[in-house]
């Protein structure tokens, strides 16, 4: 297959109309199907594209996810939504850059309308779209960043209250709900409700240098993977051993540095590489290194597309890291090495700005 700007052409079967999909285990099949041919199509000089279809499918299983619930709560005896809602997405799928394999990072906003029926009939539908996201082949997440948790669960009037309560206090794990919550993105529903979330978070950022701090303080942190030499560092123990932890030792590190210098000067995307394509365009003085991580992002995803692949009951899972292998391959090798030194030079200079406001706070 030759790279191209979509795989749509290629995966024509199975994205035709998801409408005959009528129970979560017909959208696992579906998923199954759609995703081994999106396996069998990845092309390392189409990265962009690549990535760009495996989101397209995922927002799409989201969405008819969405809508089998309803279907369900119907059959159930619960009836329509009572008040108008929207389904988001946090982490990897609020920034477009889910792999084949993904968990749930999602929540929803209601609506302020009065309903008798309001909190039983959500309180339902999200414990039942968490279960159908789960037999899709989405795991639970961890972290319990689902829309089945009260916490990422609420109105719009409660969504406003919580990311002001959450700028207030600077503490980890406020911020760390900020750090997720910025990562926004509406799948299905109200976009209305969705646009007001994104217009309360963002004008709670504005101005906030202390916030800022405390977001960089939350940023900062990252895996070595450079040596005193310069040497790319491997696992030494375990079952990955010799090989790259590619997720935290490059990719998430270039999220973070994206995500804070969005924040920063006021970049309004959720995605990482359309954050940086406006941070270039900004041509910040502060921000010589912006162009160059672009470069090493792109690298990223296409090393994370690489990763060692298992299957289990017809869905993909992977460790993250790349083999030792590909680390042979000198070119790669190389490539690698380069950008891990960029991502170095780009915290060391997220760290001195951190250490700055920290003394301008003292």
């Amino acid at each position: 297959m030759k790279p191209t700007d979509s795989y749509a052409d290629y995966l024509s079967t199975s994205y035709e109309d998801f409408s005959q999909i009528r129970s979560p285990e017909e959208l696992r099949e579906r998923r199954v199907a759609m995703q081994g041919q999106l396996r069998e199509a990845y092309d390392s000089r189409d990265v962009l594209g690549w990535n760009a279809s495996v989101n397209d499918m995922h927002d799409r299983l989201m969405r008819h996810a969405v809508e089998l619930c309803e279907h369900e709560m119907e059959e159930a005896g619960f009836g329509r939504p009572p008040v108008s809602y929207a389904f988001v997405v946090f982490g990897s799928a609020g920034r477009r850059e889910q792999t084949l394999w993904s968990d749930q990072d999602n929540g929803l906003i209601l609506s302020d309308a009065e309903h008798a029926d309001k909190d039983g009939y959500f309180d339902e539908f999200g414990r039942r779209l968490t279960d159908i996201l789960e037999t899709a082949g989405y795991e639970k997440c961890e972290g319990k960043v689902m829309c089945s948790e009260p916490r990422w669960r609420r109105t719009s009037s409660e969504w406003a209250a919580q990311l002001e309560e959450w700028r207030s206090d600077l503490s980890w794990e406020p911020v760390r709900y900020l750090i997720i919550a910025s990562d926004f993105r509406l799948i299905a529903g109200d976009a209305a409700l969705a646009e007001s979330w994104k217009r309360s978070f963002y004008e709670g950022l504005r101005g906030n240098a202390d916030l800022h701090a405390a977001i960089l303080r939350n940023t900062v942190r990252h895996k070595k993977t450079l040596n005193v030499l310069g040497q790319v560092m491997t696992e030494r123990f375990g079952d990955n051993a010799g090989d790259f932890d590619v997720k935290y030792g490059m990719y998430i590190p270039l999220v973070n540095a994206a995500r804070f210098m969005a924040l920063q000067h006021g970049v309004e995307e959720s995605s990482t590489l359309r954050r940086m394509q406006r941070l270039i365009q900004l041509e910040a003085a502060s921000l010589p290194l912006i162009e160059p991580a672009y470069e090493a992002f792109l690298t990223a995803l296409r090393l994370r597309g690489m990763t060692e692949i298992t299957e289990r009951a017809g869905l993909l899972q992977s460790s993250g890291y790349l083999p030792n292998a590909e680390l042979k391959k000198k070119e790669q090798f190389y490539e690698l090495r380069d950008s891990l030194v960029l991502v170095r030079k780009l915290h060391r200079v997220l760290q001195r700005q951190l250490r700055f406001a920290e003394r301008r706070r003292a």
